[in-house]
C-alpha cells in the first residue's frame, strides 16, 4: 500500500517520485474497486458475463481461454481525452519550508506524476506546462511511452528548482494556453493563486477564456490549511516573510487573526462563485489530505468527458 501523503519527505520523492507516484496510484485504484463507484477504465479491470449484442473487442480473450466463459471487462473502452496540467512553480509554492514535510509545489509535482500515471494507464494524451510570471515550460499533448517519460523527469527537474523571489501570473499563463491547445481538451490546474488574490479580474477573465475555447478546466487550489487558511501560529511575535518580494513583516499573529480569515473566506467564497459561473470545477487541496482527493477529484470530471 502507498504511505501517507503526510508521511512522505521531501528526501524521498526527489529520489522516488515516479514509483512514488504509482504506489499512489495503485492504492487509489485498490480502493476504488472495493468502493461502489463505476466507470473508470484501469488495467485492473472488473468483469461481467457477456451478454448477446456487447462488442466483441471488449471481451476478455484470456479469461476466455482459461475458464472457457466469456467476460466482458467493465471498465475497459477506448479513449481519446487530451490533458493539459498546468503547474504554478512560482515562490510562493515552497511554503512551508521544511525539511519534514510536502511544500506545496512537491505536492503539486506528486500529485501531477500521479495524474500522469492515470492517464497513462487509460492510454490518454497527456502535455504538462510550468509557470511563474511567465510560462517557462510547455510540452505538447502526446500518448506515447518516452513522452510520459520526459514529463515525469521535467517533474523532477522541478522538486529541484529553488527559485528565489518569483512571482505569480496564473491569468497570463492560462491565457496563452487557451490561445495554444487548439483542440478541446481538460486543462488541469494547480496553483495557490496567490498573487491573483488582487488581481482577480484578470484571473477570472483567463479561467472564462479558457471555457469560451471549449476546454474543461479543473482549478486544484493548493493550500498549506492550518497557516495560511486558519492562521494558526503561537502567541509570540514572528517574522513573515513575502516568498515572491521578499518583503518582511514583524507582528503578533492573534492581532490579525480574525481579520486574516475574514479577508482569506471572502476570496475564496468570490473564487467559487465565479468558477461555477464559468462552469470550472474548483478543488481546494490541501496539504494535509493525501493526494487520492486529487485522483478522486480528476475521476469524477473525466467520467463527465466520457
Amino acid at each position: 500500500m502507498p504511505a501517507p501523503i503526510l508521511s512522505i519527505s521531501p528526501n524521498a520523492l526527489y529520489d522516488n517520485l515516479e514509483l512514488l507516484a504509482r504506489q499512489a496510484v495503485e492504492g487509489f485504484i485498490i480502493g476504488l474497486h472495493k468502493s461502489p463507484f463505476h466507470g473508470f477504465s484501469v488495467e485492473f479491470a472488473e468483469h461481467r458475463i457477456y451478454n448477446p449484442g456487447d462488442s466483441l473487442r471488449h471481451v476478455d480473450w484470456r479469461v476466455f481461454g482459461r475458464t472457457e466463459k466469456l467476460f466482458v471487462k467493465r471498465f475497459e473502452e477506448e479513449t481519446n481525452l487530451r490533458c493539459c496540467i498546468l503547474l504554478d512553480a512560482s515562490s510562493s509554492m515552497l511554503f512551508p519550508q521544511s525539511k519534514e514535510r510536502l511544500n506545496k509545489l512537491q505536492y503539486s509535482c506528486f500529485a501531477a506524476a500521479a495524474l500522469l500515471q492515470m492517464l497513462r494507464k487509460q492510454l490518454d494524451a497527456a502535455g504538462l506546462a510550468v509557470f511563474d510570471d511567465q510560462i517557462y515550460y510547455q510540452s505538447e499533448i502526446r500518448s506515447s511511452h518516452r513522452h510520459y517519460q520526459s514529463l515525469i523527469a521535467q517533474l523532477e527537474q522541478i522538486l529541484h528548482r529553488n527559485a528565489t523571489q518569483k512571482s505569480t501570473s496564473a491569468a497570463t499563463a492560462l491565457h496563452q494556453i487557451a490561445e495554444q491547445i487548439h483542440r478541446r481538451s481538460l486543462v488541469i490546474v494547480f496553483s495557490d493563486l496567490i498573487d491573483d488574490e488582487e488581481n482577480s479580474e484578470d484571473l477570472f477573465a483567463a479561467l472564462q477564456h479558457l471555457r469560451y475555447n471549449k476546454h474543461e478546466v479543473i482549478l486544484f487550489h493548493v493550500v498549506e490549511g492550518a497557516q495560511e487558511l486558519d492562521f494558526e501560529f503561537d502567541n509570540r511575535p514572528y517574522e513573515f516573510v513575502d516568498l515572491e518580494l521578499g518583503l518582511r513583516t514583524r507582528l503578533q499573529p492573534a492581532q490579525i487573526q480574525e481579520q486574516y480569515r475574514q479577508a482569506i473566506r471572502k476570496w475564496n467564497h468570490e473564487l467559487t462563485e465565479k468558477c461555477h459561473q464559468y462552469g470550472i470545477d474548483r478543488v481546494p487541496v490541501d496539504l494535509r489530505e493525501d493526494v487520492s482527493s486529487v485522483l478522486q477529484a480528476f475521476l469524477k470530471k473525466r467520467s463527465k468527458l466520457q
